[in-house]
């Protein structure tokens, strides 16, 4: 299982996503990676081996500060363990990073489709027709949220998808169809995970994505739509301040409500 972690809040992004990350070591990984959105740009690390490796890249060349972002370990399926197939992903442009969970069953239909329209795919993996995708439909629509709800139409399998763009520089946007995402919801601050462990030490609440849902988070809050764009009332919890998934517990509770 991989691991997924984002962040848009007044903190460094890098340190609150590599601390998440560090949450979630134990399912096991093979490479990890961020990526940090700053001054209408996107700048990104990603390396194949353990933390230490990821660290080293960094020390190398450190990323710009920034307060939104995301992050992702991997356990190899699609493609070996290196560095073009760590996540995140991006796009030709490196306006779009995408990290995921999961498998696209159709990825290699898409892939073929994309190369026919001039992109350059640069790794082995499913994920990276995603973020491809994600950018064509952007700049149809101007509007990230709007483009994951499109690029998941498309998509066959089990996912849990998470973005940014450097057009929408506050804002990360997540999709999940049959694995488990779920957001944070703190003062001034929100999270994005795989596993409530990521957010356990600063929030007391968080939101369930529930099947075939797509999440906004931005800063006045929390929005979630189904994938035809329809508003959904947002599923809260409570989260204890263990670490829920890694040896804590989260009491779910069912609540609805509309944005945060």
């Amino acid at each position: 299982m991989c691991g997924i972690v984002a962040y848009a809040g007044g903190r460094s992004a890098l340190d609150v996503i590599l601390a998440g990350l560090r949450r979630l070591e134990g399912l096991g990984y093979d490479s990890a990676g961020v990526a940090v959105l700053v001054d209408g740009g996107l700048a990104a690390a990603k390396k194949a081996g353990t933390f230490a490796d990821l660290h080293a890249e960094l020390a190398e060349r450190p990323l710009p500060a920034g307060t939104t972002g995301i992050g992702h370990i991997r356990r190899a399926t699609h493609g070996p363990a290196v560095d073009a197939n760590a996540h995140p992903h991006l796009d030709d442009s490196g306006r779009v990073a995408v990290v995921h969970n999961g498998v696209i069953g159709n990825s290699g239909e898409l892939r073929d489709e994309l190369a026919r329209r001039g992109h350059e795919l640069a790794s082995g993996t499913d994920t990276e027709a995603a973020a491809h995708l994600l950018a064509e439909h952007f700049s149809s629509c101007g509007d990230l949220a709007e483009a994951m709800r499109q690029v998941c139409r498309r998509l066959v399998g089990e996912f849990a998808l998470v973005a940014v763009h450097a057009d929408e520089p506050e804002v990360v946007v997540g999709a999940s169809r049959g694995l488990p995402l779920s957001a944070g919801l703190g003062e001034g601050e929100l999270f994005l995970a795989s596993d409530d462990a990521v957010f356990a030490p600063y929030v007391r609440e968080a939101a369930a994505v529930d099947e075939d849902q797509v999440v906004v988070l931005h800063r006045d809050g929390v929005r979630i739509t189904d994938f035809e764009g329809v508003p959904v009332d947002m599923r809260t919890y409570r989260v204890e301040a263990g670490d829920p998934g890694t040896g804590g517990e989260a009491v779910r509770e069912t609540s609805g409500g509309g944005s945060r």
